[in-house]
């Protein structure tokens, strides 16, 4: 089974170009560092409450990606809350990307092939192999929100983390979007860390506007 951080960098990745879809950096951070938290938190590493995140186990998964967050968070040792946690772990996503990136390959769903993107700068494509884990996800996300089934935790929070990137279209029409809004915002109530990921990523994307105005 993937990871949410694995899952995550697929779901973001076009299938027939092999790049990531535009999204602004600070908010592709945002998902992918709460990605990483919702891992820690499905394995009891980590809980939430509405104030607070605590770490209740610091023992290491032996996984590269939520090993490194686990020994960040909390330090320097203090109160912690879901979006102190998210954007401490927002500088390190680079890292954690790329190690996503290879356990898909190793994993036989993406290749890696090198490219150039307008003849000027060096690039790297990702083309899907096997899309069969990424239009499994999708299945899975439709189904979800296009029925009143009760939702596994794992699809709750892929939910809000689609939600955040505003790319619920990769997996449903514009009409039947329309239609789930009500379930989303039922859906998101179900995870703080996913709350906080989607209010994360609005301010950004709010502030990326005004900015993008004001010029």
């Amino acid at each position: 089974m993937l990871s949410f951080t694995e899952e995550i960098v697929l779901l973001l990745l076009d299938d027939a170009k092999g790049e990531f879809v535009a999204l602004p950096e600070p908010v592709f951070g945002i998902v992918i560092a709460g990605a990483a938290l919702m891992d820690l938190a499905i394995r009891d590493r980590i809980d939430t409450d509405l104030e607070q995140l605590m770490v209740v186990d610091r023992t290491p998964l032996d996984d590269g990606i939520l090993d490194d967050v686990l020994k960040r968070l909390g330090m320097p040792a203090g109160d912690l809350n879901i979006a102190q946690a998210l954007y401490d772990t927002v500088p390190y996503v680079d890292a954690y990307k790329a190690q996503a990136l290879e356990r898909l390959i190793a994993h036989g769903i993406l290749r890696e092939e090198n490219g150039r993107h307008l003849w000027v700068f060096r690039t790297r494509r990702y083309p899907v192999i096997d899309n069969a884990e990424q239009q499994e996800v999708r299945a899975r996300l439709r189904r979800i929100l296009l029925t009143d089934e009760i939702p596994d935790p794992r699809d709750v929070v892929l939910v809000c983390l689609i939600d955040a990137c505003r790319l619920l279209g990769f997996v449903l029409s514009d009409e039947e979007i329309e239609a789930a809004v009500p379930r989303v915002v039922q859906l998101r109530r179900l995870d703080l860390i996913g709350q906080a990921v989607a209010k994360a990523a609005s301010e950004i994307q709010a502030i990326i506007k005004f900015a993008a105005a004001s010029v």
